[in-house]
């Protein structure tokens, strides 16, 4: 018996993995979505007072009362969305968020939208709810921008709900306004969900960030801390939307998970109600290196679009698989894009979320392929 086999094909994940694999100990990796910063010091201080002060019991299925409404009150001011605590759920990590979800709103046979390129787990993650993933395609020559048009186009007689990322990963696009607001009546409109992933809001340059759930109430608001804050560890991340879908999600996550480690949830409070200078001085960095790393990919040229936001570069070349593996024998590791759909199948993406140094160090080795 083939445990799985008609659920998960993990053909994309194990070309990922293998890159990984046949990389040395030394190689610099630019195929992880990680920040390499250290979790800012009064993040940890409230971790481990949380600790000191016996914060390890659970909390309520939904997440603690006092960041759930700090994280409306943040939702109120960043975003526009006008949501009362108790239409959040904390989660572990954004992953859970989408995930759960998908669970909870979709059924076997129904058709899921998903961006292509976008982010290789979307499509398992429908998998695992026995639905269809159809893609909704974005050009080059748009950004990889997802338009109001490139849903339409793609629209069936069975959609439920669309998975959208913005700013987004692999290709660092950001949405603009309009698409976002004509993308969010279309919902109202044919009554479909839209799965908004923001994990990469803060990460954003040039460019304002806007969401779904504030033009409709057929969205749910994915987020998390992981990227913005450098907790990819902590597991921390939560959904929002109107009280009819979250009590739909409520019922598989508490059965799943029960609720999210106490002591990161106080930590996540003092995220919210401190300073977010860590956020500007990491948003800062991050754009310095990909400015390093578009002028020395388009100097090697290699064909790359400016990305505004996340921190991901997604370059062009005729033979990526060939380069991948070229690069890793320099000891720099990147994913082909063939691996987030069939729009990437010319693309290779990189993550900057390294040193500058590294970055430059990288440069250097991938030039000698080129």
């Amino acid at each position: 018996m083939k445990y799985g086999a008609n659920r998960v094909k993990d053909i994309n994940l194990s070309q990922v993995r293998k890159m990984f694999e046949q990389a040395s100990p030394t190689a610099i990796n630019l195929a992880l979505g990680e920040p390499d910063f250290d979790t800012p010091k009064h993040i940890i201080d409230s971790l481990k007072d949380a600790l000191d002060t016996k914060y390890t019991h659970y909390s309520q299925n939904k997440g603690e009362p006092e960041l759930r409404e700090a994280i409306s009150e943040k939702l109120a001011k960043d975003n526009n969305i006008k949501v009362s605590s108790d239409d959040i759920i904390v989660t572990v990590g954004a992953s859970e968020a989408l995930y759960t979800s998908i669970q909870a709103l979709i059924n076997p046979k129904d058709d899921v939208l998903i961006p292509d390129p976008g982010f290789l787990s979307y499509k398992e993650c429908v998998t695992l709810a026995g639905a269809n993933s159809i893609p909704v395609k974005s050009s080059a020559e748009n950004g990889f921008k997802t338009t109001v048009e490139d849903v339409e186009n793609s629209l069936t007689e069975n959609t439920k709900a669309i998975i959208i990322n913005s700013p987004c990963n692999p290709t660092g696009a950001v949405m603009d306004k309009e698409n976002i607001k004509a993308i969010a009546d279309l919902a109202t409109d044919k009554e479909f969900i839209i799965f908004s992933d923001e994990i990469y809001e803060k990460i954003i340059y040039d460019k304002k960030h806007y969401s779904f759930q504030q033009y409709t109430d057929n969205a749910v608001t994915i987020n998390g801390f992981s990227k913005s804050y450098a907790m990819t560890g902590l597991r921390i991340g939560y959904c929002a939307s109107n009280p009819e879908i979250i009590d739909e999600i409520l019922k598989v996550h508490q059965y799943n998970v029960a609720c999210i480690d106490t002591p990161t949830q106080r930590a996540c409070i003092t995220v919210l109600n401190s300073s977010q200078q860590c956020v500007t001085d990491m948003t800062h960095e991050f754009r310095k290196r990909r400015d390093l790393v578009v002028e020395s990919l388009n100097n090697m040229g290699l064909d790359c679009i400016m990305p505004d936001g996340a921190f991901y570069v997604f370059f062009k070349h005729d033979n990526p698989e060939e380069f991948v593996k070229e690069a890793v024998k320099e000891d720099v590791i990147l994913v082909p894009g063939a691996a987030f759909g069939s729009m990437g199948e010319k693309y290779i993406r990189l993550s900057y979320a390294q040193s500058y140094e590294n970055l430059e160090e990288a440069m250097r080795r991938l030039e000698k392929i080129v």
